[in-house]
């Protein structure tokens, strides 16, 4: 029986849209390391002996989708891209515990598995919640980090969403089309391409939606998070609108940076010029704190 996927076939047409993005990016390595939670597979692109960057997809995604996305930090850095357990289907078939530290010794379970003392870290939606989860228990493995539409900071419009994702996304479930796949779509994504459009009509046809909610970040569990901070926030996001993320950011992490991506919506746009604009920015932020302090991943 799978815990995260609605049957055996289901599994089967992720597994085979996971090689498909894969395919898209070359020269990537992979492996898989164990924690108390199970084991987790990893995605690996870029030099070697590259500063390290821990990059974390969001949810019904996987190391494949946000590898894709990165543009010039995979010559830059050396990315580790764990398939965050829950919500990949490389990885151990379980679903973690919101509350509590849970997300957080997953992910320094990864990180000790793979030699990693204090990576630079970037999460994406799902994956800045588990990044948020890695500064809150353990603040010291992390160098500089970066959080793009993170869960878990504020939340949107219920009845906003309700109308414009949740009866779309119910109707496309129930009665799948492509004007429906398109009509969804368009209320999460800035830019409707023909690899990440598809893949998410298959991704909620076959995953057990997970409507557990984040639960919102709180100062006193990041008060011991001093390390160099950039967080995105998009204009047009439903899930976590840019403009009030942004603001809750500096209230719970007041020495970070934060920059607002105009007209995009929670789900940037994956042209390459924007890859590239997005990557120089990190890559300014990252290497503004001088030369790696640690090696590249044991092993990797």
């Amino acid at each position: 029986m799978t815990t995260i996927f609605r049957e055996e076939q289901a599994r089967a047409t992720i597994e085979a849209a996971y090689e498909r993005f894969r395919a898209r990016v070359p020269g990537t390595s992979a492996r898989t390391v164990a924690t108390r939670f199970g084991d987790t597979h990893v995605l690996l692109a870029g030099r070697a002996d590259a500063p390290p960057l821990v990059v974390l997809h969001g949810a019904l995604a996987s190391s494949a989708h946000v590898m894709g996305e990165l543009g010039p930090l995979r010559d830059r850095f050396r990315v580790i891209a764990p398939d965050v357990i829950g919500q990949s289907v490389k990885s151990a078939d379980a679903r973690l515990p919101l509350d509590g530290p849970a997300y957080g010794e997953w992910l320094v379970d990864v990180l000790d598995a793979l030699g990693l003392a204090r990576p630079h870290v970037y999460g994406v939606s799902w994956g800045g919640f588990v990044a948020r989860k890695l500064a809150e228990l353990a603040p010291e493995r992390i160098d500089r980090l970066v959080l793009l539409v993170p869960a878990g900071v504020v939340a949107g419009s219920a009845w906003r969403g309700f109308i414009e994702v949740g009866i779309p996304m119910a109707l496309y479930r129930a009665f799948p089309s492509e004007a429906r796949l398109r009509r969804l779509a368009r209320s999460l994504f800035t830019t409707t391409d023909d690899d990440w459009v598809p893949y998410f009509g298959e991704a909620i046809r076959s995953y057990r939606l997970d409507f557990r909610v984040p639960p919102l970040a709180t100062p006193g569990p990041l008060a011991r998070f001093t390390r160099p901070t950039l967080v995105f926030g998009a204009s047009d996001d439903l899930s976590f609108p840019g403009q009030a993320l942004l603001a809750r950011v500096r209230a719970l992490i007041p020495h970070a940076e934060t920059e607002l991506l105009e007209g995009s919506r929670h789900a940037p746009p994956t042209d390459e010029a924007f890859r590239r604009r997005l990557g120089d920015r990190i890559t300014r932020f990252l290497r503004a704190g001088g030369a790696a302090e640690l090696a590249a991943p044991a092993g990797a």
